[in-house]
């Protein structure tokens, strides 16, 4: 009988139905990484979202016929070993085409209206000492006939360009850093860079992406400009952001990711220093998860590990 472990019951929320073949379902609620070889042996699929499954935890077992993510990103997961072992990875695709796109929207009206600065305003008694209707401590700029860079143009990236012109901003979708060649509807990622009144980003972390944005690109950007991260910690690097937002190369950034999560006290961007400008917002990694999107993401879930068994694996990605 197929032995399936879930590593990470308790990052979703959803009504996980058992797939419709016999098979033994053992979930633990969350996984620590030196139990992750001990909970997997005998196992023939793994579920996991953000537990990594590495080289030596693979060859470490030899049951082991897939690994179905629970996520879009799978760099959590040693491909090059799971190709060699020939061990079907699957991953969600489509699934926060809507929560995404709505939280990285929320981000960008935050920052542009300054409504943390408002709210802390308020805290503080300005408005009651005014001597007038209302205040004008803290700028307010309008989406409507700003230029959106979007970085990533999968369906994440999609969704929010048509929420960005529902707003009426303009948007450029980036052509790859170092492209010889700028596609048709693409535009140079340095003219992207210099243009955007806000960029977003929405590309996988890999060896390519990572510190895609460091110290040149953030001096490149506009100083009005804000920096919006719901795809992955690392593609960003996190010290010349930090410099950025404490020196002014930039307005604002919204993030959604981070390079450890969860972060530990003394992580740099958990620092309460930062975390109380009111130009910088931090969300904990959880733009995907509105319910009905984690509900679509246990559908096709289980639909990947169906596909396997059947022997036509869906969303494979090794």
């Amino acid at each position: 009988m197929l032995r399936i472990v879930q590593l990470e019951g308790e990052s979703l929320i959803a009504d996980v139905r058992r797939p419709a073949f016999a098979h033994d379902w053992v979930e633990h609620a969350k996984t620590a990484p030196g139990q992750v070889v001990e909970r997997l042996a005998g196992a023939t699929i793994a579920i996991t979202n953000k537990v990594a499954i590495d080289a030596a935890a693979i060859a470490a077992l030899p049951d082991l016929k897939m690994i179905a993510v629970s996520a879009t990103g799978t760099n959590n997961v040693d491909l090059d070993a799971c190709r060699a072992r020939g061990i079907v990875v699957s991953n969600i695709r489509g699934y926060a085409v809507h929560t995404v796109p709505e939280h990285v929207m929320a981000l960008l009206l935050a920052l542009s209206r300054n409504l943390v600065a408002w709210r802390e305003t308020l805290q503080a008694g300005g408005w009651q000492k005014a001597e007038q209707f209302c205040l004008f401590d803290h700028p307010i700029r309008d989406l409507h006939g700003a230029t959106l860079g979007l970085i990533g143009s999968g369906t994440l990236g999609n969704g929010v360009a048509s929420l960005a012109e529902a707003f009426g901003m303009r948007v450029l979708r980036a052509e790859r850093k170092g492209a010889a060649v700028v596609r048709p509807g693409y535009t140079a990622f340095a003219t992207v860079l210099a243009e955007a009144d806000a960029i977003s980003l929405h590309c996988p972390l890999t060896p390519d992406t990572r510190d895609l944005i460091g110290e040149p690109e953030l001096r490149a950007m506009k100083r009005s400009a804000l920096l919006i991260n719901t795809a992955r910690g690392g593609i960003v690097n996190e010290l010349a952001l930090i410099r950025a937002l404490k020196e002014g190369w930039i307005a604002g950034a919204g993030f959604d990711a981070i390079t450890a999560e969860p972060p530990p006290a003394d992580h740099p961007m958990v620092d309460p220093a930062l975390l109380a400008l009111p130009n910088f917002l931090l969300t904990p990694h959880v733009a995907w998860s509105s319910r009905p999107a984690m509900q679509t993401l246990a559908d096709q879930l289980i639909a990947n590990i169906e596909a396997f068994v059947a022997g036509a694996p869906a969303n494979r990605v090794a």
